[in-house]
């Protein structure tokens, strides 16, 4: 939600104490939805990601360059997501999300506006590999993708520097099941956002089925760690 990540972390973590082999641990999780720990991540791992900063209630910041998007550091469906192009929008933003919960408690991103294309890939990263892949389109007029505003996905064939992108993104939090959000550029692609619980549909497949794929691989995660121990 917009507000943060929704309830069971602890379970997670006590899970994990007790020897319980858990798949996307609670660590990931929080990487994977709380954006601005992604653009850190990212940032470490040397990867492409749109240049981020903290905008908070009596936080000094340094000042964002325009055109950017403003956006909740939690939260997805494109949600309270805003283009700025002027200070004016940007200042008009910041006065709306100021009587936002989510802004009281956790701050605003404002991120780097990569030129919106029309479209982009969401890739699905599980145990270290691709397993399902898809193009997503806006609806017209909107320069997001999301489908919850409009848009629609369709199967895609995601090149080669698009699934190795991905895979190091999911490398990048540890996580073992991610969604991973590709933004095109002139160069290539860029990490937009990472999803820790990731909406898969079936023409997403890469290679076969994309969630017995999925399965497999987790599965093949498991057995492999338990052999090394």
């Amino acid at each position: 939600g917009l507000d943060g990540v929704e309830s069971g972390e602890l379970e997670l973590e006590r899970l994990t104490a007790c020897g319980v082999e858990v798949l996307n641990p609670p660590r990931a999780l929080v990487a994977a939805h709380d954006k601005l720990l992604t653009a850190r991540a990212l940032r470490r791992a040397g990867l492409p990601h749109p240049r981020t900063w903290l905008i908070a209630e009596g936080m000094p910041s340094q000042a964002p360059e325009l055109p950017l998007v403003l956006k909740p550091r939690f939260g997805s469906w494109g949600r309270d997501v805003v283009l700025c192009t002027t200070r004016k929008e940007l200042e008009a933003a910041l006065e709306r999300a100021a009587f936002r919960g989510w802004f009281q408690e956790h701050g605003a991103l404002a991120q780097e506006l990569v030129p919106p294309q029309g479209w982009d890939l969401r890739i699905v990263v599980a145990a270290g590999r691709v397993v399902g892949a898809a193009r997503r389109l806006a609806a017209p007029g909107e320069w997001r993708t999301n489908v919850a505003l409009g848009g629609h996905s369709e199967p895609a064939a995601a090149p080669l520097l698009a699934r190795t992108l991905a895979i190091a993104a999911a490398r990048a939090i540890r996580a073992d099941l991610v969604g991973v959000d590709l933004l095109p550029t002139a160069n290539g692609y860029v990490v937009a956002e990472l999803n820790g619980a990731v909406d898969v549909q079936p023409w997403y497949r890469y290679d076969g089925d994309v969630y017995g794929d999925a399965v497999f691989e987790l599965l093949r995660s498991v057995q492999d760690r338990l052999a090394v121990a």
